[in-house]
């Protein structure tokens, strides 16, 4: 595919970044996204098209609102780029599948749910780093397309792929309200349960034990540090939502290949031992 396809790929993920920052909003607010144009958080002010173009608008006004020149959070630049990096990312992952041959059928519909199932762990990214909570508003739903997307899998008689994804799910759920039962729920939310199962419905197996995995070890990574930093404290409560939505994308685009580096030296290791 030419570097035009995948800019304007970029570009629709710009503009749908744009809309999830809306969501996000709102979702705070208890507003609906469906109606209702964009305004100012803090002056309420009604945003014209010029103050909404994803990006530009925020490097032009140099990060302050057109008519409080109360400062615009990164939040909204930084969604609007993951969002179009990660649009790009899917359908070269795609693509790469199908040798970059045209894009068809199944192609295009496993491209859409990588694409909508993204938006919604963008959402759950950012809402639970901002207000420590999964929205069920966001999770429900993701799982809900994930299990109507996976029924293709049982309709056409893929028992192993189905299997794999259900057991991958419930595992996943499992480990974590294991988690928040011993803990009772210090350590681990039920948000956390139900994003773990979404994970295992998108990712499948093995994947999931790689975004397991990456997320514990980034989580606890991240977590030193803040402490090094004296930013938190041992007893302080850290959202592991983000972590495992970053574990997720991680594990969607390079499990595969990070899977098969583990047991080339994992195989390694155990004939060096024998």
């Amino acid at each position: 595919m030419s570097l035009i396809f995948y800019f304007f790929i970029f570009l629709l993920g710009l503009t749908v970044g744009s809309f999830l920052n809306s969501i996000i909003e709102r979702l705070s607010k208890n507003e609906t996204f469906l109606s209702g144009r964009s305004y100012c958080p803090g002056c309420k002010h009604i945003l014209n098209w010029q103050d909404l173009i994803p990006i530009f608008s925020f490097l032009i006004l140099r990060g302050k609102c057109r008519y409080c020149s109360q400062k615009i959070s990164w939040q909204y630049p930084l969604v609007e780029l993951t969002a179009g990096i990660l649009f790009v990312l899917i359908m070269n992952y795609e693509l790469r599948i199908t040798n970059y041959e045209l894009l068809n059928f199944e192609t295009i519909l496993n491209s859409l749910f990588l694409i909508l199932t993204s938006c919604f762990l963008i959402i759950i990214f950012v809402y639970d780093l901002k207000h420590y909570i999964i929205p069920d508003k966001i999770v429900y739903p993701a799982i809900a397309a994930a299990l109507i997307f996976n029924f293709e899998f049982l309709i056409s008689k893929q028992f192993l792929i189905f299997n794999y994804l259900i057991l991958s799910a419930v595992g996943s759920a499992a480990f974590f309200l294991f988690i928040v039962l011993i803990s009772r729920g210090k350590w681990m939310g039920l948000g956390d349960v139900k994003l773990a199962f979404l994970m295992g419905l998108f990712l499948g197996w093995p994947k999931i034990l790689v975004a397991l995995f990456l997320a514990f070890f980034i989580g606890a990574i991240i977590g030193l540090g803040l402490i090094a930093l004296g930013k938190k404290g041992l007893k302080s409560e850290v959202p592991f939502g983000p972590f495992l939505v970053s574990g997720t994308f991680i594990a969607l685009f390079w499990g595969q290949e990070i899977v098969r580096w583990y047991i080339s030296n994992f195989q390694f290791s155990i004939f060096n031992f024998q």
